[in-house]
């Protein structure tokens, strides 16, 4: 009796997850379906998953649109953000883990919560007198705005939960608390890094936001280049969906490598909560 209802149990949780997980694939499955038909397909019933393919979408995506360009901005952005990002928030969140900084990561903390929205209109007002807007030190400084304290945030509880036996022993051995950092305390905290680095990149990766108002025809980036696809008669939606796919692919090709290492980050206390 008891395995029986063991056996219940496990196939009404698998049921479950099957379903779950189908609400949340269908889209990205209709999706890719769709960035293969034309656009009298896409609007025929019958042919939801039975049709003939085309690449022509993602030719004209790179062709008519131009939108290798906007990879590059995108990537530019994403990365140098990123990394400016480590290089000032992983210093900064081993200082007020190791320092019991409380009240500075409170306000990393309020500094990640408040919507992004409300520093538009006055970061607009500061490029556009430093002449930046259109420019990528401006798109890569308003990224890290939010990339940066995220980093941040995540890293104080990570460092927190390191060993300070090992940074007594570095210390013992005659390092300084630099070479502490640099030779032991980062290289233990590789599966944080690369958690907060992967999140980061994809928020910048993703930002419509700023782009929309920062952004110009020199630095358009992807999230902002999808409006090529819209029109006041109509929407090239085989169009739009070749480029939904382009703007994923990226993102899910990183998360599927280091997912590895986001599982362990994560499992270590990378999200305080």
């Amino acid at each position: 009796m008891k395995l029986n209802k063991k056996k219940a149990k496990n196939a009404t949780l698998t049921g479950l997850t099957v379903l779950v997980l189908l609400v949340f694939v269908f889209p990205f499955v209709w999706m890719l379906l769709a960035s293969f038909k034309t656009q009298a397909q896409i609007m025929s019933n019958s042919q939801t998953f039975v049709f003939t393919p085309t690449t022509d979408n993602y030719v004209n995506v790179f062709q008519q649109y131009d939108f290798l360009k906007y990879i590059v901005n995108s990537m530019i952005v994403a990365v140098v953000s990123t990394l400016l990002s480590l290089l000032l928030g992983l210093p900064a969140a081993y200082s007020i883990a190791k320092y019991k900084l409380q009240g500075l990561g409170l306000v990393i903390l309020v500094a990640r919560i408040v919507p992004g929205i409300s520093f538009l209109i006055p970061w607009y007002i500061i490029f556009s007198k430093l002449r930046l807007v259109d420019s990528y030190a401006a798109l890569v400084l308003s990224h890290m705005l939010v990339g940066l304290p995220f980093i941040v945030w995540i890293m104080i509880s990570f460092f927190e939960k390191l060993p300070q036996e090992v940074e007594e022993a570095g210390a013992i051995d005659g390092c300084s608390p630099h070479q502490v950092f640099r030779r032991i305390v980062l290289p233990m905290s590789g599966a944080g890094i690369i958690t907060s680095s992967l999140l980061s990149f994809i928020f910048s990766w993703n930002n419509f936001m700023f782009s929309i108002i920062l952004a110009g025809d020199k630095t358009k980036t992807l999230p902002i280049a999808v409006f090529n696809f819209m029109s006041y008669a109509e929407i090239n939606w085989g169009g739009l969906m070749a480029a939904a796919c382009i703007i994923t692919l990226p993102v899910l090709i990183i998360a599927l490598i280091a997912q590895r290492y986001v599982v362990s980050g994560l499992a270590a206390g990378a999200v305080k909560g």
